[in-house]
């Protein structure tokens, strides 16, 4: 009796052992150990065979139950760890779409800036050339206001010339006339 006594603690502890770890398949090895330690617990403790069979069919339900148990719970644990790596996964796609959003008008940005860089260049580029331009229509303009005042010179001494041209056509005029009557 007290081994029946050990065994039955020793499955007792074997079955809140079991009942504490995780959620798995049981391995083949598992599955026939405890098949032996069933079989036997009810080769010990069978004292008729109608007891036997009513016992076994217990044992053998329970043991069913636990298995599909255990079972459901894995298939849970599958699928849980299914959602996760979905969860995971939508998660990470869901933050590469804001990343190439944000990359998208960060690019954008870049773009009109150069745009406005270009132009700002374009501008310098255009007002230099209007300066340089500007300096040198001065140039020109200094230039042709020299060329005015000489020529304002020019016309000065050219109308004094033609007064004392026609000053010396006067004089030579009367010079030969007075000669003319001095020689007559």
């Amino acid at each position: 009796m007290s081994s029946l006594y050990t065994r039955s603690k020793e499955y007792t502890r074997s079955r809140k052992a079991q009942s504490d770890s995780p959620p798995s398949s049981p391995s083949p090895i598992a599955k026939t150990l405890r098949h032996e330690r069933l079989s036997r617990l009810e080769a010990a403790t069978t004292p008729s065979t109608s007891d036997y069979s009513d016992r076994a069919s217990s044992r053998s339900s329970a043991y069913s139950r636990r298995e599909n148990r255990l079972a459901a719970l894995s298939s849970r644990a599958e699928e849980e760890s299914n959602r996760d790596y979905k969860k995971l996964y939508e998660s990470a796609l869901s933050e590469n779409q804001k990343l190439k959003s944000k990359l998208q008008e960060a690019q954008l940005e870049l773009a009109d800036i150069k745009a406005k860089l270009e132009k700002a260049a374009q501008k310098q580029e255009k007002s230099s050339d209007r300066s340089s331009m500007l300096e040198m229509e001065k140039r020109e303009k200094r230039a042709l206001e020299r060329k005015l005042s000489e020529m304002e010179e020019e016309m000065k001494i050219l109308t004094e010339l033609k007064s004392d041209n026609q000053r010396l056509k006067d004089e030579n005029g009367a010079l030969i006339r007075v000669i003319s009557k001095l020689s007559k």
